[in-house]
């Protein structure tokens, strides 16, 4: 048989026959072998090792490798989103995915490490961390939230890396993009702050934002009183009233402010480049954490099943008796049917006039829709 009567026999996607079925044949019927690797006849290739292997049916690392099957079996890599190890080759990672584990593993460490610092600032563990709780709330608020987006992010990547799942991989890659936000917004208004008018900035706040029990803790952690002196914008304590000796907290406060508003936005802005590049990785890669894309498999409208089979083969039988006779159509589709193990397939007959007679109940319901 020539590749021409090959080519004839191939289902035509026109034919009343595949179209005008009742509901029990699905899209299958559609289904062309030319589009898709042989699978009849597996060509063997040679190993690393020099013995011989046949290729396992779909995806893996040499999906894409000429005359590749591109369907998955039971057992195959990454069959359902799991890599199962049930097809007996081992697993490999492609570059994509290490691509993706080297990106996220950057992404963990550095959210780990500016969560555990925002934690020790709001616990008041380091030495004035209360002056950064009370007079750069917002940064640090900002900065907690960014630290802790990147730590969930982290997690959803890791998910979806290690069972190769796209729909974590997309939430991931997405999730990404507000990670970015978070983490210049406390950097632009850090350095907002400090490079435009500092002081004024400073005066309006310790006059209108602070209030009494603000104003106390500054001049509790930096041992001074009032802003210009114990007469002016003071909170009463202890240490803190008219005839105090303190001086006024003004200066001492200008230059905290201005040397931890400094190192907060170069901080946040050196992340930049390290989260976009996390970002174009997670762009670039999350489709591919295995060379098949997608999961690989055949999606449900096109799953073949008994109804769709006796369509497609009343198709074939069809076009064999036109072109060989009855008596040659006959036997090529008792084969097949041998072959695939059709037991329960309608069974076909032919009349002189070469057009095909099937019977069976499950052929006579698709007839009768």
């Amino acid at each position: 048989m020539n590749n021409t009567s090959t080519q004839s026999l191939t289902p035509k996607l026109d034919s009343p026959s595949l179209t005008s079925r009742g509901s029990g044949a699905n899209l299958g019927v559609n289904y062309i072998p030319s589009k898709f690797s042989e699978l009849s006849s597996i060509k063997k290739r040679k190993g690393k090792g020099g013995e011989a292997h046949v290729p396992k049916r779909g995806g893996g690392r040499d999906a894409f490798r000429a005359n590749e099957a591109r369907m998955p079996g039971a057992g195959d890599e990454d069959y359902d989103g799991v890599s199962s190890g049930l097809s007996g080759q081992k697993m490999r990672w492609n570059k994509f995915k290490w691509a993706l584990f080297f990106g996220n593993s950057l992404l963990s460490i550095y959210s780990l490490v500016a969560l555990i610092f925002c934690l020790l600032t709001w616990f008041n563990v380091w030495a004035r961390a209360d002056i950064v709780r009370v007079g750069d709330r917002t940064e640090l608020i900002l900065s907690t939230m960014a630290a802790s987006l990147g730590i969930v992010t982290s997690l959803i990547g890791w998910a979806g890396i290690l069972l190769n799942n796209r729909s974590f991989l997309a939430t991931y890659t997405f999730l990404l993009w507000i990670c970015f936000a978070l983490l210049v917004t406390p950097g632009y208004i850090s350095y907002k702050r400090r490079t435009f008018n500092l002081e004024g900035k400073t005066n309006s706040q310790w006059s209108r934002n602070l209030g009494a029990d603000g104003r106390l803790r500054i001049q509790n952690q930096l041992n001074c009183c009032g802003y210009f002196s114990p007469f002016i914008e003071a909170t009463v304590s202890q240490s803190c009233y008219a005839r105090s000796i303190l001086p006024g907290c003004k200066g001492a406060y200008i230059s905290f402010q201005r040397k931890v508003l400094e190192r907060w936005y170069t901080v946040a802005f050196a992340l930049v480049p390290l989260h976009i590049a996390i970002m174009v990785i997670g762009l670039l890669c999350s489709n591919h954490v295995t060379y098949r894309f997608g999961k690989g498999m055949m999606p449900k409208a096109y799953r073949l099943n008994l109804d769709t089979m006796a369509v497609i083969m009343d198709q074939y039988a069809n076009q064999l008796a036109e072109q060989y006779g009855a008596d040659v159509a006959s036997d090529i589709i008792s084969r097949s049917r041998s072959n695939l193990q059709l037991d329960t397939m309608p069974t076909i007959t032919y009349s002189s006039g070469n057009q095909p007679q099937l019977s069976g109940s499950k052929y006579d319901q698709l007839r009768n829709r």
